[in-house]
């Protein structure tokens, strides 16, 4: 399976993606998320296409200079146990350690109980911290709901 770096082209097809899987909120712009990713230097969008040239499968990675993070992690619907997901988190951790990270992160709803097995099985454990956060409104750069 050929893992690829994604870029702006492939914006519209990750985003159908990500709402095809679940992982997309109200309060976040998937099109400005991946964006934020592709364009920036310590991130990257990974996907892999099917032989029709479809979006199957992606994987945001990034660095924050202590650790790597991996977001909208995606295999289409009915793609689904074919070892994408093990394949884009396989080439996630290899970006992150590309860039030099010790260790990584991945972020999971509490809702998502599905998917916690599928972590267990690559060997993620849940970490005892508490992740806080704060959302900016983009408009005054006051806090928003």
């Amino acid at each position: 399976m050929d893992i690829v770096t994604l870029d702006q082209h492939a914006a519209d097809d990750a985003v159908a993606l990500w709402q095809a899987c679940g992982l997309t909120r109200p309060w976040n712009d998937p099109h400005a998320d991946f964006s934020r990713a592709v364009e920036g230097e310590s991130s990257a969008v990974l996907g892999t296409y099917d032989d029709d040239g479809a979006l199957i499968g992606t994987a945001m990675v990034g660095v924050d200079g202590h650790r790597g993070w991996v977001y909208y992690v995606a295999s289409a619907p009915d793609q689904r146990g074919h070892g994408i997901g093990r394949a884009l988190m396989n080439a996630a951790e290899g970006w992150i350690r590309d860039h030099g990270m010790p260790k990584v992160h991945v972020m999971v709803r509490r809702s998502n109980t599905a998917v916690v097995g599928f972590y267990d099985s690559l060997g993620y454990e849940e970490q005892d911290t508490m992740v806080l956060g704060r959302r900016f409104d983009g408009s005054s750069g006051g806090v928003g709901s």
